[in-house]
C-alpha cells in the first residue's frame, strides 16, 4: 500500500479525506461544501467585519448583509465560507436556493420548510433539527435536575418540570404561534411512549413538512399545516430552541433571490414585500441570534424588476457603490463581490494546486509540471473561450485544472500538460452564461501554448 504523502507547504493540518472532498466538488463543478478557506480568495477584507457580526449574533443579537456580484463573482463560495466561520462559532446554518417553484420567496412556510431541510450544525449534517431538539430537551432535563426542581427517578415529576420550563423558554413564542410548543410537548410525549412513528411525524411537522399524519397532530393538539403567518413564529421558536441547547445563533443564507426578477409581477410583488417584512422583523428584534444574508445580481438590487419595484426595501438596501471597488466598506449593508481578474484565477489556481497535491500519489509531480506559469497559461486559454469573461471562468477553470491536467499528471508519468493536453471545451459541460459566451467567442478549440 503505497503511504499518503505529507501534506505541503500552504495547506499544513489538512486531512486527506477533507482534501478529498473538496477536490472531488471541483472535479464535479461544484462548489464544496467545506474546506473553502483552503482555497478563498479575495475574502480576508470581509473577515474581520464578518467576525464582529458573528460575534453579534452569539451574544444574541442579530444581523444582515445582502451580498452582491455578477454570475462566478463567488457569491456561492462566500455564503459558504461564511457558514464554516459559523459553525466554528457553534452555530448552526442553512442555505436555502429560492425558486420559481421549489422555494418562492413570497411563501415563507416554504422557505421555512427549505431551511428545516437544509438545517447543519459542526456536528450534524443536514438535516440537524431532530437532533437539535432532542439535545434541547436534554438541556431542559439537565437544568431542571441541577436546580433541584424534580427527582431524576421520579420520571413523572421530571416530566411536568421540563414542561413547565418549555413554556417558560417558549412564552413570547406562544403568544403568536402556540402551536409550535404545543407539537414540541407532543414529541416528547411520542418519545417517552416509545411511539417512534408519531414522533417522526412531529418532527417533520414541526419542521413545515405536509401531508403529516392527522393522527400525529391531533394526539399533539395541533391542526392544519404551517402557513406563511405562522412561519415567523416557528423562526422565533426554533432560535429559542437552538440557544438553549448550545447554537447561540443561525446562519440563513437564501441564495440566488435575483430569480424573483423573472416571476409574474403580483408574485414579485409579493415577495419582495416578504423580504421587506423579514427585514422589518430583524430591525425590531423578533429574531435573536439570526443571522441574514442574501445573495443577487446587480441587476437585482438596482434594476426596476428586482428591488427598486418596493420603495421602503430599496431604502434598506441602499448602499453607494460609486467609489473604488477597493474602498468598498465590509460593513455595509450590501457588500459587492468584484468577481475574477485573470490574477486572481492564477492564484486560485495555485491554492487548489496546494489542496490537490494533498491527495496526490506523486506531489512533487504536480508542483513540477503544473507550474505557476502553465496555471496562468491555462486561465488565460479558458478565459479566451468565454468571450475574454474572467469573472465567469472560475467553475470551469478548476475543472478543467483538477480533472483534465492534475489527475493526469498525477496518474500517468509521462504526461505533460504542456505537450499532451489541448484545452477543449464541449458546450454540454457549460451552463447558460458560460454557453452565452462560449457562442460570442466563436470557435472555442485552443491548444495551449
Amino acid at each position: 500500500m503505497t503511504t499518503p504523502p505529507p501534506p505541503p507547504a500552504g495547506v499544513t493540518g489538512i486531512s486527506a479525506a477533507r482534501a478529498r472532498d473538496v477536490i472531488d466538488a471541483l472535479r464535479r463543478g461544484t462548489v464544496p461544501q467545506q474546506g473553502l478557506g483552503l482555497f478563498a480568495v479575495g475574502l480576508d477584507r470581509f473577515a474581520d467585519a464578518l467576525e464582529d457580526d458573528l460575534t453579534t449574533v452569539a451574544r444574541g443579537g442579530s444581523a444582515f448583509h445582502a451580498l452582491r456580484g455578477e454570475y462566478g463573482s463567488g457569491k456561492t463560495f462566500f455564503a459558504r465560507w461564511l457558514a464554516e466561520r459559523a459553525k466554528r462559532r457553534g452555530l448552526a446554518v442553512s442555505e436555502v436556493q429560492i425558486s420559481e417553484t421549489e422555494t418562492p420567496l413570497h411563501r415563507l412556510e416554504t422557505v421555512y420548510r427549505r431551511l428545516t431541510e437544509r438545517l447543519a450544525t459542526a456536528t450534524h449534517p443536514p438535516s440537524a433539527l431532530r437532533a437539535v431538539i432532542d439535545s434541547w430537551f436534554y438541556a431542559l432535563e439537565e437544568e431542571v435536575l441541577a436546580a433541584g426542581e424534580a427527582d431524576e427517578d421520579d420520571e413523572a415529576a421530571l416530566g411536568r418540570a421540563v414542561d413547565d420550563l418549555l413554556e417558560a423558554r417558549l412564552a413570547e413564542v406562544a403568544r403568536t404561534t402556540p402551536a409550535f410548543s404545543a407539537a414540541l410537548r407532543g414529541y416528547r410525549a411520542a418519545v417517552a411512549d416509545g411511539d417512534g412513528a408519531r414522533a417522526e411525524a412531529l418532527i417533520a411537522w414541526l419542521g413545515g413538512q405536509k401531508s403529516v399524519a392527522a393522527s400525529a397532530k391531533r394526539a399533539a393538539g395541533v391542526r392544519g399545516d404551517l402557513d406563511h403567518f405562522a412561519a415567523l413564529g416557528f423562526l422565533q421558536g426554533l432560535l429559542t430552541v437552538l440557544r438553549d441547547c448550545g447554537h447561540p445563533g443561525l446562519l440563513l443564507v437564501l441564495d440566488e433571490v435575483e430569480t424573483l426578477q423573472r416571476v409574474r409581477g403580483d408574485v414579485r410583488e409579493k415577495s419582495l414585500n416578504a423580504l421587506r417584512q423579514l427585514l422589518d422583523e430583524i430591525d425590531a428584534g423578533r429574531f435573536p441570534g439570526l443571522f441574514l444574508v442574501i445573495t443577487g445580481t446587480p441587476a437585482f438590487y438596482d434594476g426596476q424588476q428586482g428591488v427598486q419595484r418596493l420603495a421602503p426595501l430599496a431604502q434598506r438596501l441602499a448602499t453607494d457603490f460609486t467609489t473604488d471597488p477597493r474602498f468598498d466598506s465590509p460593513r455595509a449593508v450590501q457588500l459587492r463581490l468584484p468577481g475574477f481578474d485573470l490574477a486572481s484565477l492564477g492564484e486560485l489556481g495555485r491554492k487548489v494546486r496546494s489542496v490537490y497535491e494533498a491527495t496526490a500519489r506523486n506531489p512533487e509531480r504536480i508542483a513540477g509540471r503544473a507550474d505557476d506559469a502553465y496555471l496562468d497559461e491555462l486561465a488565460r486559454a479558458v478565459t479566451g473561450t468565454l468571450g475574454g469573461k474572467a469573472g465567469i471562468a472560475p467553475r470551469l477553470y478548476l475543472r478543467k485544472l483538477v480533472a483534465d491536467v492534475l489527475d493526469r499528471i498525477d496518474t500517468f508519468e509521462e504526461f505533460d500538460p504542456r505537450v499532451h493536453y489541448k484545452l477543449t471545451v464541449n458546450t454540454a459541460e457549460l451552463d447558460e452564461v458560460e454557453r452565452n459566451a462560449a457562442a460570442s467567442a466563436g470557435d472555442v478549440d485552443l491548444e495551449l501554448p
